[in-house]
């Protein structure tokens, strides 16, 4: 392990996920676990997210993306975070899902915007509920 590049990463994940999260992720750390703990800080945080060639921003959206299309709840709960961090909007955020809808399916895209929801209003970052529809035939 590069103790720079992990360094590097560490400071990435913090700045992106948040010192709680970071901090209750490493004190679970074992024997067992340690070595993906270590290859996650070193080179996803590290050496990619570390790179230069795309903002942070945009590392968030794709994201998003992919962790939608592969059902990740917990990790997407982290990343809506992380991309608001990194400056992504709500309506950014929406549209990223309207993507996957269309590219992933809907039932990942539904998922997805029930999790972003949550972690929004958490946030504070969501409006108030709108009135449902009228039923059909009311006047």
């Amino acid at each position: 392990m590069s103790n720079e590049l992990y360094a590097k990463g560490l400071e990435i994940r913090t700045q992106v996920l948040g010192e709680e999260y970071v901090r209750k992720a490493l004190n679970n750390v074992n024997d067992f676990n340690r070595p993906l703990q270590e290859l996650v800080t070193e080179y996803c945080w590290g050496k990619v997210w570390g790179r230069e060639g795309l903002e942070r921003k945009q590392r968030s959206m794709i994201n998003l993306a992919m962790i939608s299309v592969l059902n990740r709840p917990h990790e997407l709960k982290a990343h809506v975070r992380g991309a608001i961090t990194n400056g992504v909007t709500p309506a950014e955020i929406a549209e990223v899902l309207l993507q996957v809808a269309i590219y992933a399916g809907v039932p990942a895209a539904v998922d997805s915007f029930r999790i972003a929801n949550e972690v929004l209003s958490e946030l504070g970052l969501t409006g108030k509920p709108l009135a449902p529809p009228p039923e059909p035939g009311a006047a």
